[in-house]
């Protein structure tokens, strides 16, 4: 790994658990090993740095989004996404980042993590559009603002998770956002889970 990637995958790792205000190019040097002349030579600031890392932790989380637009079943694709297995103690890699007031005042750092939240608005308002043309979900649903809202349970799934450092609000949050959908779904056409 080169020197560059080496102090982006760090500082990724140090916003992810600090957050951009309690990382300093101290912290990052010290974890990834990389003199202090080298990161400088790659990022001239501080920011320069954690811009690279916000795009990064983005580059990291969309992957998973994408789940929701594959091919099959929508609503299958829904619920794996909802269940698919996380570290709810870890919180979101880039939803983490609209709790540092120094990220959310800048709008350079801010932007990724403003479009990274619209691509998974955009994601989650084609799948549940699908859902609604394949008849499992009711024709009067807004798939916007569904999307909207199963995206706060996920976040607000982690704040609980991290609050109680349990992960079992989350995953309830998640299930709950499940029943939610079978109970808008227009008849029995999807089976209940026990």
């Amino acid at each position: 790994m080169s020197s560059r990637d080496l102090l982006v995958e760090t500082m990724s790792q140090l916003l992810w658990e600090r957050g951009y205000a309690d990382t300093s190019p101290r912290d990052v040097r010290q974890r990834s090993g990389v003199g202090q002349g080298s990161m400088y030579h790659h990022f001239p600031t501080k920011r320069d740095l954690a811009l690279a890392a916000l795009e990064r932790n983005v580059a990291d989380a969309l992957p998973a989004t994408s789940d929701l637009d594959g091919p099959g079943d929508p609503l299958a694709r829904i619920e794996a996404y909802l269940t698919r297995e996380r570290d709810a103690l870890k919180g979101c890699k880039v939803g983490r980042m609209t709790q540092d007031p120094q990220v959310r005042e800048d709008p350079v750092l801010l932007a990724p993590v403003a479009r990274a939240f619209a691509q998974t608005h955009a994601s989650w308002t084609s799948v549940l559009r699908e859902a609604i043309a394949a008849g499992q979900l009711q024709d009067g649903l807004d798939p916007e603002r569904l999307a909207r809202t199963l995206m706060s349970v996920i976040q607000g799934g982690y704040v609980l998770a991290i609050a109680q450092q349990d992960p079992a609000p989350f995953e309830q949050a998640c299930a709950g956002a499940i029943d939610l959908l079978h109970a808008a779904a227009p008849s029995t056409t999807i089976p209940r889970r026990p």
